[in-house]
C-alpha cells in the first residue's frame, strides 16, 4: 500500500509519496494577460510565456479552503497521469488542514477524498502536528516544542507536548506572505511603479531583496544616506519576460548612484522596503492590525502553559513556512524572544534546514510508523460510519 503525504498550503501544495521525494507546487491555478481563456493549473506556471499581469485563483481565502472547484482540479493535476499517477485503490493519503477548520470544510473534504477520489484510507491533520513529529524523532530526549509555522494566510504559534498540541496557547497571527507581497506592492505603486497587477513579479522582489533588520531605527538611518554610505539600497532589474526571464539584483558595483542608467532595463530602487515589509511580522501594528508580533506571541503563549513546562518550550522553539527564509529572520526572533524572557530560562530558535518541506517530511515518518494504521480512517470506517468516525479521530 503506497501512502501519499499532500501538506496542502494556500500558496504551496507539497506533496510525494512516503517513500520517495517531495515536490513544492503552487497549490492554485493562473491566467495570464496574452492567453486570456486558458487556465494553467499548479506548476504549468512555467508554460506561460509572459507571466506580467498574471492572475492567480487561490482555493484559499483568509486561509481556508473555500474554493473546491479550484481546489479539485488541482488535485487533479496532481494525482493525476501528467504529475502522481494515483492508483486511489491502492493508496492512502495523508493531508494537512489549517488548526480549527470549519467542520463544514471538514465533512467536504472527507467527501471528496472517500467517495470521489476513494483513497483506501486518510489522515487529516495539522501542518504543525506533522513539524512536531519530526522535531521529536530528530531530538528523541525532548518532550515540549513549540511550532512558529509562519505561511502565506497567516502564522501560528502552537506549544506541542508529547506530540499533543495544546490547544489553550495556540495563538494565530494574521500576517503572513501573502499581506507581505500585497504590502511591498502598495509601498512600490504608491513611490515609483504602479505594480498592484503584478503579483507574480513582486512576489519574486520580495524573496529577492527583503530581509529582517535587527536594529530597525539603524537600519533606517540607513537608508537614509546618499550615495556609496547607503548600504541598504538595492536596484532590481524587473523581467520584461523577452530578455530578462526573472528578475535579479543588480551587482553592488554596476550600481548607477546618480542619474539614469544608460541600458534600457527597468528599475525598482529599493531601499527601506526591503526591511519595512518583513518588519511587519514583527509589529502588526506598523500597518494598523491590532495584534502580537511573533517574538511577543511566543512569550505570551509560553505563558499560558503550566510554569513547570515553560524552561521546556522556551528552548524548543520551531522556525517552519517560508515567511522564516527572510535573511535575519531566526536570528531576530532568538534576540527578542531572549529579552522577554527570564535570564535562567535558556532560549534556542531551531530554523530547520528547509522549512518549507520540514512538515512534509513529518508526514512521511509518520507513515512508517508501526501505529500509523490505527490513526487512518479506512474507507470501510467511512461508510459505515460517515463523518462522524473522523471527527472522532482527527484531532484538528
Amino acid at each position: 500500500m503506497a501512502t501519499l503525504v499532500l501538506d496542502n498550503g494556500a500558496y504551496n501544495a507539497k506533496i510525494g509519496y512516503s517513500h520517495a521525494n517531495v515536490s513544492v507546487i503552487p497549490n492554485c491555478q493562473f491566467r495570464s494577460k496574452t492567453a486570456r481563456l486558458k487556465t494553467f493549473t499548479a506548476n504549468q506556471l512555467d508554460e506561460i510565456k509572459d507571466p506580467s499581469g498574471l492572475f492567480y485563483i487561490l482555493p484559499f481565502q483568509k486561509g481556508y479552503l473555500v474554493n473546491w472547484d479550484v481546489q479539485r482540479q488541482v488535485w487533479d493535476y496532481l494525482f493525476g497521469k501528467e504529475m502522481y499517477q494515483v492508483d486511489f485503490v491502492d493508496t492512502n493519503i495523508i493531508i494537512t488542514e489549517p488548526y480549527f477548520n470549519f467542520s463544514s470544510i471538514q465533512e467536504s473534504m472527507n467527501e471528496i477524498l472517500f467517495e470521489e477520489y476513494q483513497f483506501q484510507a486518510v489522515l487529516r491533520v495539522n501542518a504543525g502536528a506533522l513539524s512536531a513529529h519530526r522535531y521529536f524523532r530528530d531530538n528523541p530526549s525532548e518532550l515540549c516544542c513549540i511550532i512558529v509555522d509562519s505561511g502565506y494566510s497567516f502564522t501560528h504559534i502552537v506549544p506541542y507536548c508529547r506530540s499533543k498540541k495544546k490547544k489553550e496557547a495556540i495563538i494565530r497571527i494574521n500576517v503572513g506572505g501573502k499581506l507581505l507581497t500585497n504590502h511591498l506592492k502598495e509601498i512600490i505603486s504608491y513611490r515609483q511603479l504602479h505594480v498592484m497587477d503584478e503579483t507574480h513579479v513582486i512576489n519574486q522582489v520580495k524573496e529577492d531583496v527583503c530581509y529582517v533588520s535587527q536594529d530597525f531605527y539603524k537600519d533606517m538611518d540607513i537608508a537614509k544616506l546618499k550615495g556609496e554610505e547607503n548600504t541598504v539600497m538595492v536596484d532590481y532589474v524587473l523581467p520584461d519576460f523577452s530578455t530578462i526571464k526573472k528578475g535579479f539584483c543588480k551587482p553592488r558595483e554596476e550600481m548607477v548612484l546618480s542619474g539614469k542608467y544608460k541600458t534600457g532595463e527597468q528599475i525598482l530602487r529599493l531601499t527601506n522596503e526591503r526591511f519595512a515589509v518583513p518588519e511587519i511580522l514583527f509589529h502588526p501594528s506598523d500597518i494598523g492590525i491590532q495584534e502580537m508580533g511573533i517574538p511577543e506571541a511566543i512569550v505570551y503563549s509560553i505563558q499560558n502553559l503550566p510554569e513547570e513546562m515553560q524552561p521546556h518550550f522556551f528552548k524548543n522553539i520551531v522556525l517552519t513556512g517560508g515567511n522564516t527564509l527572510f535573511p535575519g529572520f531566526r536570528d531576530r526572533v532568538y534576540s527578542e524572544v531572549r529579552c522577554l524572557t527570564p535570564t535562567d530560562y535558556d532560549v534556542s530558535v531551531v530554523l530547520p534546514e528547509n522549512p518549507i518541506t520540514y512538515s512534509w517530511e513529518g508526514g512521511k515518518l509518520i507513515s512508517e510508523n508501526d501505529d500509523f494504521e490505527d490513526m487512518v480512517v479506512t474507507r470501510e470506517d467511512y461508510e459505515e460510519h460517515g463523518h462522524n468516525i473522523c471527527e472522532e479521530k482527527f484531532d484538528i
